[in-house]
């Protein structure tokens, strides 16, 4: 993933013509996140994006609060993007079918952003040290982040568990650990095994 749209962008004069990229594809099921997370990174001079995906991807693009299917990906990708889907498609459309349905979504990236955050580096972080332990409580699973003290002051109920959390409450946490990081933190890359 080291293509760099913001070159695309500027190479073809988009800004001067008053135009944003447009993303489409079907997308190769394996690197369909780790792609998003960079286009993510591009959402400022982005219109729209259609992808067709795993319809579970789909599923958890579009997740709310509460369900299975809400993780990481679902936080970044509705914390850039308004994200519908589009249609399903039936392994039968294919030749030879795949082993699994399909479906296409559509991203459009928020003109201004609904929760912003500081630096996205604690957003990040603090959803995947969430959803890496999404059956323990936050009070457990954040536990080297933040005492109970500190998430009872910003409104997150101990006993609840990451999925229950809504994105401004992510937003809200990834803000507080900008002005408190925890001591001796330095900023390490984040190893994904949720989404």
């Amino acid at each position: 993933m080291q293509f760099d749209f913001g070159e695309l962008y500027r190479q073809e004069n988009l800004a001067e013509k008053g135009q944003k990229l447009r993303v489409f594809g079907n997308l190769p099921y394996n690197i369909s996140t780790p792609l998003m997370f960079h286009l993510f990174k591009y959402h400022h001079i982005i219109q729209d994006m259609h992808f067709m995906l795993q319809k579970e991807v789909v599923k958890r693009l579009c997740a709310a609060p509460n369900s299975k299917a809400y993780g990481r990906l679902t936080i970044m990708a509705q914390y850039f993007c308004q994200v519908m889907p589009v249609l399903e498609v039936p392994p039968t459309a294919f030749k030879p079918a795949p082993k699994v349905d399909s479906a296409v979504v559509r991203l459009i990236p928020h003109q201004v952003l609904p929760h912003p955050v500081k630096d996205l580096y604690w957003l990040n972080r603090v959803c995947s040290q969430a959803f890496n332990q999404r059956r323990k409580t936050l009070r457990n699973a954040l536990s080297t982040l933040f005492s109970a003290e500190n998430l009872t002051a910003l409104g997150i109920d101990l006993n609840a568990r990451a999925e229950n959390l809504s994105i401004a409450d992510y937003a809200r946490l990834a803000n507080w650990l900008t002005d408190n990081p925890p001591e001796e933190m330095n900023k390490p890359e984040i190893i994904d095994t949720d989404d």
